[in-house]
């Protein structure tokens, strides 16, 4: 019986994810429609599954709040995209300036005049949320906070974040500040999808610059072996956030707590959604990203075929109860005609519970194919028109090799048509003349 209690409550919470997530490849959730099995104690919070993107878990998720120190994701996001692109190098040196060194809040306690390597400012941030290591780099890199900031809102709008502003480049209290749990799930799955390689800071325990050791403000860092990340954050009058990440085996979760009243209870409440997506939820990979999944007959193309590819992986999360009952197939015309562009978006593929639509990926068109000659477009165009009517094919053929002798037989020198009439008889020619309207009379 409890066996039978169970695995109906498993399908409940399944249909509430199809029910949001049918038909929309990006999820945008309301505070109240995501699946809601359990009261987090604080003021919002929610879960997401890194691979698929998808937010299994939501409590006035967007509702906004000062983000405090969860906004050092943001400036070191955009450390690493330099990094990246080598507008900077992590062995670069970084010259203190004062008001870096003046920067109150917490601190790696960075000397002004000092020279620090960049990779020792990014532990500084994210080990220690380091609030004038944050001010270094903004400088370092785009010349004053205030031009980094900007970078920051530009980044956001880049990644289709909306519902978070920044005024300051390590979320020091500022008007016009705010972000929501939601907005910050999409932010950490973006930059650590983004630079895997962060981890390795975020994960670290300990810290030491100027003489001064400080532990990692994370504390599930030594709750749970599985957790390597993110940020803490605290502000007065928001509480307490903890923006944490997990991963076992090969699926990643990120949770967010915001608002809780102490850092244990933020703790608490970040390993409990974890472990609840852990414990629950399974992410199924269907196929790849660029993977041909369906090939098409081309007409009237100097190629015969060509392979549609997915624009997007085909992953999905569902109740691991579920998760070998999921499927998908393709949704394409039939055929297609010439001249066919590379990258053209040509159908779907469909994901589904059921029959019941989880997800739509669009299938692009993976080479160019341009029309083929005269000769075969008309070929084609034959074999077609007499597809449609049901004419059975050497009909077809018959007629156009028939079409070919007379488009070849007209088109002949009228000098050499004379010329063969000189040899020929007149009723010849007359009968010649009477079979050839004869043929066009058909």
């Amino acid at each position: 019986m409890l066996r039978h209690l169970k695995k109906g409550a498993s399908y409940i919470t399944f249909w509430l994810t199809l029910t949001i997530l049918m038909g929309s490849p990006q999820i945008i959730w309301g505070n109240d429609t995501m699946p809601h099995p359990f009261e987090v104690n604080a003021a919002s919070a929610a879960l997401l599954d890194v691979k698929s993107g998808e937010f299994i878990y939501g409590q006035n998720s967007q509702k906004r709040i000062k983000p405090a120190s969860l906004v050092k994701i943001l400036t070191l996001f955009l450390v690493f995209d330099a990094v990246e692109s080598g507008q900077v190098r992590l062995e670069d040196n970084v010259l203190i300036s004062k008001k870096a060194w003046r920067t109150r809040g917490s601190k790696m306690f960075i000397e002004v005049g000092t020279q620090v390597p960049l990779v020792e400012l990014v532990k500084g941030i994210a080990v220690v949320s380091g609030n004038d290591a944050c001010v270094a780099v903004a400088e370092f890199l785009e010349g004053s906070e205030q031009a980094f900031v900007e970078k920051m809102n530009e980044k956001l709008r880049d990644l289709g974040i909306l519902h978070t502003h920044v005024r300051t480049v390590n979320g020091w209290p500022a008007p016009d500040q705010y972000t929501t749990a939601f907005d910050m799930a999409l932010l950490a799955r973006a930059y650590v999808r983004t630079h895997a390689q962060a981890l390795q800071y975020h994960k670290l325990k300990e810290f030491t610059s100027e003489g001064i050791s400080q532990r990692n403000r994370n504390r599930l860092l030594w709750l749970d072996p599985s957790i390597d990340g993110v940020k803490t954050g605290y502000i007065s009058g928001a509480g307490y956030h903890l923006l944490a990440t997990a991963q076992r085996e090969d699926q990643r979760f990120i949770a967010v707590v915001m608002g809780a009243k102490n850092p244990r209870v933020r703790e608490r409440e970040a390993l409990r959604l974890l472990n609840y997506g852990f414990r629950n939820y399974a992410s199924v990979l269907l196929f790849e990203k660029g993977k041909v999944l369906v090939q098409l007959p081309v007409w009237k193309g100097k190629t015969g075929h060509i392979g549609l590819t997915a624009a997007k992986s085909g992953v999905v999360t569902v109740p691991i109860s579920t998760e070998r009952e999921v499927s998908w197939h393709t949704e394409t015309p039939e055929r297609l005609l010439a001249p066919v562009k590379k990258g053209q978006s040509i159908g779907h593929a469909i994901i589904s519970y059921k029959q019941k639509v989880i997800r739509r990926i669009p299938l692009h068109a993976d080479q160019e194919i341009l029309q083929a000659g005269l000769m075969k477009r008309t070929l084609h165009t034959l074999a077609l028109q007499g597809k449609a009517h049901k004419i059975p094919l050497i009909s077809v053929l018959i007629f156009f090799a028939a079409l070919t002798w007379f488009l070849w037989h007209t088109r002949r020198p009228r000098q050499n048509r004379r010329r063969s009439h000189r040899y020929l008889p007149a009723k010849k020619i007359l009968s010649k003349k009477r079979r050839l309207s004869s043929f066009l009379m058909l």
